[in-house]
């Protein structure tokens, strides 16, 4: 079961909690049936998110082998067979079809759009999976889309908007996140050999200067979201000074990049890195504290 969990990377489901931003931002997560709906949303993301997993680990098991820890992979390793795994894709695609005809039914919602979301990302991915993960540029456009995805998906699970702002905001986050994963993968590179063709596109003065670009346009959208008028008038206008918890957090991040080159899974400074965890957890109460506890 271990390496089951591991072959659909239970771990990466974070990103997923992307799906839960529009409902937070609305100020109606404390709504029962709006949270069930997002829930119920991750949950399918997160099936869809997995199957593409195994296809990406299937068709790169012999580039796997030579990576000093994707070598360690299920399918890489030869822990779990690609029969198994197969068999394993097609039952995570057939339980989110089924999941979301199942939310229409239970939620009495047309789940239409998020539908087509949830298709739009599966084949997105599959192309990437494919061809365009070894085209530069491009493999960190997608992935960042793939973010931009799953706040829509959101949005439309709870049918609450997504404001222009927060879609930019999630889209360069995601891309300083790719980013800095490429920049990883140049450094172990230098050390193991290249593990996939778009890094020939890439070194590492690009990926600094890229990452430089993407933090300040993440930090520019961040500061136009919060002083945005609808945020300024739903929050309060002190929402502003979150400003701080998110400049703290990109310094942070870049100094385990450029300092030192812990990025390859940024996933891993989410699990790891104390600082940034506090950070966030700061940033999250104290806009709890102006959506939920506002005063004038």
């Amino acid at each position: 079961m271990k390496n089951y969990l591991k072959l659909i990377r239970v771990e990466q489901w974070v990103k997923n909690l992307f799906v839960f931003a529009p409902l937070f931002f609305s100020g109606y997560i404390a709504v029962p049936i709006l949270f069930y709906k997002s829930v119920f949303a991750f949950i399918i993301f997160s099936i869809t998110a997995s199957s593409i997993y195994i296809i990406n680990d299937y068709f790169d098991i012999e580039s796997d082998k030579k990576h000093p820890e994707k070598k360690n992979r299920p399918l890489a390793s030869g822990a779990i067979s690609k029969t198994s795994a197969k068999v394993l894709f097609g039952f995570l695609v057939a339980l989110s079809i089924s999941l979301i005809f199942l939310g229409s039914y239970i939620f009495e919602t047309n789940y239409w759009k998020f539908g087509i979301i949830i298709a739009a990302y599966f084949v997105m991915n599959i192309f990437y999976t494919f061809k365009l993960k070894h085209v530069a540029i491009v493999d960190i456009c997608i992935i960042a889309s793939g973010f931009v995805l799953r706040i829509l998906a959101g949005g439309y699970a709870a049918d609450i908007q997504t404001t222009q702002w927060a879609i930019l905001l999630t889209f360069v986050l995601a891309l300083v996140l790719a980013i800095g994963k490429r920049r990883g993968e140049l450094i172990n590179a230098q050390i193991s050999g290249k593990t996939r063709k778009s890094l020939d596109g890439y070194n590492v003065q690009f990926a600094d200067i890229a990452l430089s670009i993407s933090v300040t346009l993440a930090i520019i959208c961040y500061l136009m979201f919060t002083l945005s008028p609808e945020i300024q008038k739903k929050f309060h206008p002190r929402v502003f000074y979150t400003v701080i918890f998110v400049v703290f957090a990109f310094l942070r991040y870049l100094q385990q990049t450029l300092v030192y080159n812990k990025t390859e899974s940024p996933t891993k400074i989410v699990y790891k890195d104390r600082y940034i965890q506090i950070t966030v957890v700061l940033w999250v109460i104290v806009f709890l504290l102006q959506i939920y506890f506002k005063k004038e």
